[in-house]
């Protein structure tokens, strides 16, 4: 794909910003729809990825010993409850844990939205229920990621924001202050699903991270191995081959991962060609795949 193609793909969806960088230099940043390079755009479920390296340093730094910890052990909440008990942290950054929840994005009723528009999370964490065994199958549900936010806020005695900033975003010198959404002001829990309010270069340095393999210019910030781990198929426990701690594959045999969220937000990394492709927009756009975009400008470079 050139890069006159691609410019006219770019201005013709409704994309805000793309950036390809390959060899740690930026190849292409451009902007659209009126946004700018300091303009603040919603994570949406990238912020997942995001959960998950927290989750790895968390366990590097001793504050969970591992993903095999019960998920009661941080949430006794959920003591006595049928099969809650059987629940792992690896389930949860696997999406196996049998969790009941209706992912549904467009019904005012289903649990997306309750989380997203809701004002007490712990209270609706409190609630849940469990729909099949753990371990046994996938089911993509933003309820299980709200879980680790939770399980990191114990862990670690702080709040997820405040980790996020002293293990990631001031180590890697963000050139952007960034948010991240809570439920309510008091006593406030992170929507650690989705929800952070960040700025396109700012999204593309996370994705240079994972590139290095959680390394950032000679600081290991993320251990190599939970890197590893997280970028590699693994179809044990009910996982299944395109999905592991809270990261997408985009091509099985090659070994290239993203994180993605709603409307159509984007990190891509492509390893063997030492490339990152950021696309953030207000909506995917009509008959695009972003994945087959993706993989296209990879071929060419």
């Amino acid at each position: 794909m050139k890069i006159q193609t691609l410019d006219s793909l770019l201005e013709n969806t409704p994309t805000v910003a793309f950036l390809i960088i390959r060899n740690d230099s930026i190849l292409f940043e451009k902007y659209y729809n009126n946004y700018e390079k300091n303009s603040t755009v919603a994570s949406f479920s990238m912020a997942k990825s995001y959960t998950s390296a927290l989750i790895g340093i968390a366990i590097s730094e001793g504050h969970i010993h591992s993903v095999n910890d019960k998920i009661i052990d941080y949430i006794p909440e959920f003591k006595g409850r049928k099969a809650f008990d059987k629940v792992t942290i690896r389930h949860l950054l696997q999406m196996t844990s049998g969790i009941k929840a209706n992912e549904s994005y467009y019904s005012p009723f289903g649990m997306a939205a309750k989380i997203y528009y809701g004002r007490n999370l712990r209270k609706y964490i409190s609630r849940l229920k469990m729909d099949y065994e753990p371990g046994t199958q996938f089911a993509y549900r933003s309820i299980n990621t709200q879980l680790l936010g939770l399980i990191l806020e114990r862990a670690t005695h702080k709040n997820v924001t405040d980790y996020l900033n002293e293990k990631l975003w001031q180590p890697i010198g963000m050139e952007y202050d960034a948010t991240w959404s809570i439920d309510k002001k008091k006593n406030g829990l992170e929507k650690t699903f989705c929800c952070i309010n960040a700025k396109a270069r700012d999204f593309a340095k996370f994705g240079r991270l994972y590139l290095h393999k959680g390394n950032w210019n000679g600081k290991q910030l993320i251990p190599a191995k939970w890197v590893e781990e997280s970028t590699q198929i693994d179809t044990t426990q009910g996982s299944v081959p395109y999905y592991q701690y809270q990261w997408w594959f985009t091509n099985t045999k090659k070994g290239n991962f993203e994180a993605n969220g709603f409307h159509g937000q984007y990190i891509y990394v492509n390893p063997a060609k030492n490339l990152i492709i950021v696309r953030l927009g207000k909506q995917p756009g009509k008959n695009v795949r972003w994945e087959q975009v993706f993989e296209q400008l990879a071929l060419k470079l």
